[in-house]
């Protein structure tokens, strides 16, 4: 199987830890996360990945190089300017997208089984299936409810639960056809894109591990949690 990585973007929500180094390179122990990442994929069946890279991917390349430390074949393609989070799919070959692939963010770790996402995709006949993870958002608001000028109900800091993507996705090679050359595009401009044109998107479920490391705090909790989760990610 066949998977694309973005490694491009510039962390600035994860400053000032990527002011010297990309956000695939900040350290969860003694790996960078986007080691972590390859290894996981490699024990979900992927042998051909390509990295897309923009900030600072010199040092992308040096710490993945050719991909053969994990037995993946790696490939990279250079966003000269900031192509969103689906946006640098079109600087890869046709060829390549001959077949169902993920794209999936570098900034998160999982469990997710990928066979089983990928069967899916395939049984369901979309173009794309978009994993996604039910995560608990706690609100630092009272929030009042209203009928008119008059108050109907109130609660305190509720949390309220959301299913949210998690950044990994599998498509089919049409897909492309979806994007715009040379303009930044985003997961979220594709998703109103397909629903325009009346596409199916599916989702999958995933109830097991997902960490999203996209904000200091997120990387902090994630830092804490990853010694328990180790073994179900690299099964080690």
């Amino acid at each position: 199987m066949k998977a694309v990585l973005q490694a491009g973007g510039l962390g600035t929500r994860l400053r000032p830890f990527t002011f010297v180094i990309p956000k695939p390179l900040v350290p969860f122990g003694e790996l960078p996360i986007i080691e972590i990442l390859c290894q996981w994929l490699r024990r979900n069946g992927i042998d051909e990945l390509i990295i897309s890279t923009g900030y600072l991917a010199h040092l992308v390349q040096g710490v993945c190089g050719d991909g053969s430390q994990w037995d993946i074949r790696i490939r990279y393609v250079h966003e000269e300017k900031a192509l969103g989070t689906v946006g640098a799919l079109n600087l890869i070959a046709r060829s390549w997208l001959s077949e169902p692939f993920f794209l999936l963010n570098g900034d998160i770790l999982t469990d997710l089984d990928l066979n089983a996402l990928m069967n899916s995709h395939k049984e369901n006949g979309g173009i794309a299936t978009v994993a996604c993870h039910t995560t608990e958002v706690k609100l630092e608001y009272g929030v009042i409810e209203t009928e008119g000028a008059r108050l109907t109900g109130f609660r305190e800091k509720p949390a309220m639960n959301y299913t949210v993507s998690m950044g990994v996705y599998a498509f089919d090679p049409s897909i492309v056809s979806y994007i715009p050359r040379g303009v930044a595009f985003g997961f979220d401009d594709l998703m109103y894109t397909l629903l325009r044109a009346q596409q199916p998107v599916h989702v999958y479920r995933h109830d097991g591990i997902w960490l999203d490391i996209g904000r200091p705090e997120d990387y902090q909790k994630a830092q804490e949690s990853f010694s328990s989760y180790r073994s179900r990610i690299l099964g080690v």
